[in-house]
């Protein structure tokens, strides 16, 4: 809210003057219907307007550029339209890993013959997307909680909703409080378990107090391990003989925002720079298949295939599974 009120207060003046492009009139009013956009009057809905055509402008000048060959994914407007980078960042992001953790507890996983190509949601082992909200810090939790569930459903046990608002809650008692890490979620299941969804479901708060109890329990782990850094061909090996992995993200770029299909590569990622976490879920021969919680109306159906190959965006330097 601080950083909102001051995106107002340095851009009012300016942006409540700008004119807007008329033959945008109907595409931003079905856009605010469409994602239940409400503001608090028309200097701010000024303000949001401009956002969001500038965002367009940006959007289709990508997608001009794709149609010639430049790009391989294509982009499209969605619900985090009429917010700036900045703000996207602010209020989505906020996974931090504790690489010491990380380096010091890598293994190598079990390798063997890969196939081709790999989705775990064709075998079920995969829950809905879900809508993390305006939660600064929680990718990681709804990241181990997938990760979590494709563990469990690949060791036989019923695919079941496993519930990050519990991890939110409780993980952050016993962590570090600088980092919001998946390896500190897995090490809160192995010690406490973790509930279910439906028993503790999510609020989309950071604050909130933990009422986790031994009752509630529909899950554990024995530990976790850490896949040495940058290492793509042990990530493959992970996802074939483990299941779904957690991996850390630089989710800073536009064009992560606003991703829509293809398969998605930036020049300006920083591969050390992790913001976010997100869920492989499988691979094709060119892509890996992630998983988002930035709901449905994001990326492809809440997924993005990212560019296998080059590490894209540190996609292979914070990346962890539950034992």
């Amino acid at each position: 809210m601080l950083f909102r009120g001051c995106v107002l207060l340095v851009f009012g003046s300016v942006l409540v003057q700008a004119t807007h492009n008329p033959a945008l009139d109907t595409a931003w009013e079905d856009w605010k219907s469409t994602h239940q956009k409400q503001y608090l009057g028309l200097d701010e809905e000024a303000i949001r307007r401009t956002i969001w055509e500038n965002n367009m402008q940006m959007i289709e000048a990508h997608n001009q550029e794709y149609e010639l060959g430049i790009h391989t994914y294509e982009l499209g407007m969605n619900h985090l339209g009429d917010m700036t980078k900045e703000e996207v960042v602010e209020n989505m992001t906020g996974f931090r890993p504790d690489m010491h953790v990380h380096l010091n507890n890598t293994f190598v996983p079990e390798s063997g013959p890969v196939p081709p190509s790999l989705d775990y949601r064709k075998k079920g082992y995969v829950t809905s997307v879900k809508n993390q909200r305006s939660c600064r810090s929680c990718g990681w939790a709804f990241s181990a909680a997938g990760a979590l569930e494709g563990r469990l459903k690949k060791k036989g046990k019923k695919l079941v909703d496993l519930s990050p608002q519990n991890l939110l809650d409780c993980v952050k008692k016993t962590s570090i409080e600088s980092n919001f890490d998946v390896i500190y979620a897995f090490m809160y299941v192995r010690d406490n378990g973790i509930a279910s969804e439906k028993v503790y479901p999510y609020n989309g708060k950071e604050d909130a107090r933990c009422i986790y109890h031994n009752c509630m329990k529909a899950a554990k782990c024995k530990d976790f391990e850490a896949i040495r850094p940058g290492q793509e061909s042990s990530l493959t090996n992970a996802l074939v003989y483990v299941g779904p992995i957690s991996v850390g993200f630089d989710a800073s770029q536009p064009t992560f925002h606003f991703y829509k299909k293809g398969v998605y590569s930036d020049y300006y990622c920083q591969p050390d720079q992790f913001n976010h976490a997100l869920l492989i879920v499988g691979y094709t021969c060119r892509a890996w298949i992630v998983k988002n919680s930035w709901s449905e109306s994001w990326g492809d159906g809440g997924y993005i295939y990212i560019e296998k190959g080059r590490n894209v965006c540190g996609i292979a330097n914070a990346a962890s599974y539950p034992v």
